[in-house]
């Protein structure tokens, strides 16, 4: 979901790196609706691509081709009500909150590069506030919710065994609507009501 952060282009830097990033109002949600929307319905997209360290779109994006599963990872994937209407599963991963900073202090050091302070403040100033807000009561919409605290267990095997079965599904949908064209075309029913001389 990070690469649906709204275009940023006419903010300074330090503008852009004030914002709050860990609110619903940070998205592009009518982009990121119609984006969803066309892969499930078999079409390609392109998708945008932000950077971190710029705090912005970049102006390439990225092809996404349509695919069985699509799956839509981040945080805020279960806070808007017509985002969660296309999902056929819906999945909260919880874990501590010292789980939770360390995983990003970790990410945003190494990944993107941030100072530690930089981390710690964002942390307390807009990520835990907004968790406590926003992310956290967006699990009751879940139809799965997984503890991920790194402690090892089941949950892995039993997504995977969900996703297997969410595209064998996919599958038998798919079979199902070229039998029905083949058997309701127009010229497979003609013929069948001919009489063979």
């Amino acid at each position: 979901m990070d690469d649906y952060y709204k275009c940023h282009t006419n903010l300074s830097m330090e503008e852009r790196a004030a914002l709050n990033y860990d609110h619903p109002k940070a998205f592009d949600w009518k982009l990121m609706r119609e984006q969803v929307k066309a892969l499930k319905n078999g079409q390609a997209i392109d998708k945008p691509i932000y950077d971190f360290v710029t705090h912005d779109r970049l102006p390439e994006t990225e092809r996404v081709e349509p695919s069985k599963v699509i799956v839509l990872e981040g945080i805020m994937a279960l806070v808007d009500a017509e985002i969660r209407e296309m999902g056929d599963i819906k999945i909260f991963i919880n874990a501590s909150p010292e789980r939770r900073f360390l995983r990003r202090l970790l990410r945003d050091s190494n990944e993107r590069g941030r100072s530690f302070e930089s981390i710690v403040n964002q942390y307390f100033a807009t990520v835990a506030p907004m968790y406590g807000e926003i992310v956290e009561p967006s699990k009751q919409y879940a139809d799965i919710i997984v503890n991920n605290d790194g402690v090892e267990n089941h949950a892995v095997d039993v997504l995977a065994s969900l996703f297997l079965q969410q595209i064998d599904l996919f599958d038998m949908r798919t079979e199902k609507i070229v039998l029905e064209k083949e058997v309701f075309n127009e010229d497979a029913l003609a013929s069948a009501f001919t009489k063979k001389e």
